[in-house]
């Protein structure tokens, strides 16, 4: 797998988004509000019985990284857009909730703080 793969983050050029309280060299001009996004997958049968086989060898479920990848990158993509539709240009103290959703998948929930950020003087 390459680094695209099993990789995710920042992507926005125009929302920032960080997992601390506050952006050094820039202060809050105004606080927005919660802002998340939210997806849910389910497992195709394939990756659910090659995860089974993998499980009695032991090592990394490459096919279940990818998906949870894909499925974190979705939610923090849509976390972004409800963002940026407020009028924010960043998000603080970011963070994942990832649960499982009535045993036929994985809820995924990006989240944090919507604000309006501006350089300091």
């Amino acid at each position: 797998m390459g680094i695209d793969e099993y990789g995710g983050g920042q992507q926005s050029q125009d929302v920032l988004v960080v997992t601390t309280n506050d952006v050094p060299g820039y202060r809050v001009d105004r606080v927005i509000g919660e802002v998340f996004g939210l997806t849910v997958r389910s497992r195709h049968i394939g990756s659910q019985i090659g995860a089974g086989l993998k499980s009695l060898v032991g090592g990394e479920l490459k096919g279940l990284t990818k998906t949870l990848v894909e499925t974190r990158n979705q939610a923090m993509e849509r976390l972004i857009e409800q963002a940026r539709a407020r009028g924010a240009n960043a998000v603080l103290m970011f963070r994942f909730d990832v649960t499982e959703a009535a045993d036929v998948g994985t809820e995924v929930c990006a989240y944090g703080t919507a604000v309006v950020i501006s350089p300091q003087a």
